[in-house]
This record gives C-alpha cells, sequence and structure tokens, in this order.
C-alpha cells in the first residue's frame, strides 16, 4: 500500500472534513493517533486524509534540520523514509527535500544526519537553500507585515507541484515561543540577500514581533500535508535541546493553524512552559497572526480531531477539553 489512499476523505486545499460519514462543513481535519510506531502512524494519517499527489510532478518536501541534534531537535530520518517511499509509490516525479538550517552550516547538519547518503539510497535530490543563487529567489515583500523588506523565497519551492512539510513539536526559547508548523516555514526564507549581504534572520530575531513575522512568512506557500511528529517533543527550552517528554503522537493535517494548535495543546498536557501555556491557545502570538491572514482556521471549533482507534480518541478528547479553555 502507498500509503496515500485512493479512498482518500479529504484532497489537501479542501476545507471540508467528513468524519464517520457525516459531513461538517467549514471544520478542517486533523488526525491524530496515539504510536511508538511513526512509520504505521504516518501511513495511517495518509490513509484516511489522503494526498492530492499527481503523477510524475515534483514533490518538494520541507523537514526541520534546523540543527544536527537528535529528535525531537530535528527531523527523525525515518519519518523522511516513510514520506520519500509514500511519496514513489504513489508516482510521483522528482522529490526534493529542502531546507536552511538556523543553527549552522546546512550542508553539513545535513552530512551529520545522514540525508545525503539516504538520498543516494532512496533517489531523491537534496537541496540545501543557503547554496542558492541570486536568481533562484523570488524578492516577496508581504504587504502589511512586520519585515522591512520583504523576504527572499526560492523559486525551488514555488514551483514544485506539491510541498509537504515535516516539524516536530516543541518549545522554543528565542523568542519563538513555539516551533512546529508555522515556525518551521522560517527555514525557507532566505538568511541572507545575496545582493547586499542583508541578514533577514538578524532583523527576525531583534523584532518585538517576530512571532507574527514567523506567521507572515507562511502566506508564501500552501502544504498539501503536514506531518507533525510527537512522539517525543520539548516542554521547556528548545529548538536544539530542552525538557524531554513523550507524548507518542502523530498529527497530519493541511492546515497550518489548527494543526499548531493542536500541538500547543499538546504540549500543555504534557507540561508546557509558562509561555506556551499562557491564556487561550488561539491567543498565542504565531497562530493569532496566522489566522487573521486566513492561513487557516479561526478557532478551535473549526478543527475537527480525527482518530481511528480508542486510545487516540480518549487523547483528542483531552485536547478538545485544553482548545476549549479560555
Amino acid at each position: 500500500m502507498s500509503g496515500i489512499s485512493r479512498r482518500a476523505l479529504l484532497k489537501a486545499g479542501v476545507g471540508t472534513a467528513m468524519t464517520a460519514g457525516t459531513a461538517r462543513a467549514a471544520t478542517t481535519p486533523v488526525f491524530l493517533v496515539r504510536t511508538t510506531d511513526r512509520a504505521e502512524g504516518i501511513r495511517r494519517g495518509l490513509a484516511t486524509l489522503g494526498l492530492r499527489a499527481a503523477r510524475d510532478s515534483r514533490v518538494a518536501i520541507k523537514p526541520n534540520f534546523n540543527s544536527a541534534d537528535p529528535f525531537p531537535a530535528s527531523t527523525h530520518l525515518d519519518t523522511l523514509d516513510v514520506l520519500v517511499r509514500a511519496l514513489q509509490a504513489a508516482g510521483v516525479g522528482e522529490i526534493v527535500v529542502a531546507d536552511r538550517s538556523g543553527m549552522g552550516n546546512t550542508r553539513q547538519v545535513m552530512e551529520r544526519k545522514g540525508v545525503f547518503r539516504m538520498a543516494r539510497r532512496l533517489g531523491f535530490r537534496v537541496a540545501v537553500l543557503e547554496e542558492t543563487p541570486a536568481e533562484g529567489w523570488t524578492a516577496e515583500r508581504l504587504p502589511g507585515g512586520h519585515w522591512s523588506r520583504g523576504v527572499l523565497f526560492p523559486r525551488l519551492l514555488q514551483e514544485a507541484g506539491l510541498l509537504v512539510q515535516t516539524c516536530c513539536l516543541k518549545t522554543h526559547r528565542y523568542g519563538g515561543h513555539f516551533t512546529m508548523s508555522l515556525k518551521n516555514s522560517v527555514g525557507m526564507v532566505a538568511k541572507y540577500d545575496p545582493r547586499d549581504n542583508y541578514n533577514y534572520m538578524s532583523e527576525l530575531h531583534g523584532s518585538s514581533h517576530q512571532r507574527q513575522m514567523i506567521a507572515e512568512i507562511n502566506q508564501l506557500y500552501r502544504p498539501a500535508m503536514i506531518v507533525l511528529d510527537g512522539l517525543e517533543a520539548f516542554t521547556d527550552g528548545g529548538p536544539e535541546s530542552g525538557t524531554l517528554v513523550k507524548p507518542e503522537l502523530m498529527l497530519l493535517g493541511t492546515d497550518r493553524v489548527a494543526v499548531d494548535a493542536v500541538g500547543v495543546a499538546v504540549l500543555r498536557i504534557y507540561g508546557g512552559n509558562a509561555t506556551v501555556s499562557r491564556g487561550r491557545v488561539f491567543d498565542q502570538d504565531q497562530i493569532a497572526r496566522a489566522a487573521r491572514l486566513g492561513l487557516g482556521v479561526p478557532g478551535p471549533d473549526r478543527i475537527d480531531l480525527v482518530t481511528d482507534d480508542p486510545e487516540s480518541r480518549k487523547v483528542a478528547e483531552r485536547i478538545r477539553d485544553v482548545l476549549k479553555q479560555g
């Protein structure tokens, strides 16, 4: 089985969920499974939600290789392996794994993680985004945002037929508060402008609007699928190390706001720090700004937590309770 179901209940980009045979207009599904087997969790999620996968199209996968530190600081290679194999089985064309590290040289990070060895074994291409030449970037102004001169976004990702994101579940002590799907998008944009060496990341990390700026980057693309690996998580510290817990969860969805909101709820259940636990989940700056920009659901009542076993349903009920609080 490819893992990308022909029996799909949902195609990416459609904001209507169907659960247990009942249509729920204007909700978005987030598949949740309690598991210690990430491969099985991903396959079950893809089989339930489905994935728009055009045959022979180029697919870009954006992992979290912010550093070479072990999961959950960075994407577990088993997660990447399952995604690549599922896409290949669905008959897509070229698969490109693309990232820019925030805490080190990307090529060295990927070498240490074993990404290039995996690429040779499975037959996908690796794009080190910081090595992209000037002509490979598009200047995006982001009107109404907090970026003084916008950002540079890679043409490679703009031109992909399908973009799949896989992220981790953790807090972020350098001003992001948490780093999941929305924050993972920071690794898509340039750190430096090759024309004048302007440092976009210095602007981001020096701004009091950092979390809003993170959300604003997400206007530049639309993921076909998000896979959040929550088998382990950091509830304090982060992004490269922190207080480790083991929620043993996999989350899949197409809505970054919904996935991150569920992720924040999970962190709270497992003792998340004061910053990530403050106020309503949808008042968290990243989530609130992304929702205002129309990048996902406006509130918790629009999230349809989809499960396929009793243990996962129990966890989903706890998450629903946290999302409703405040």
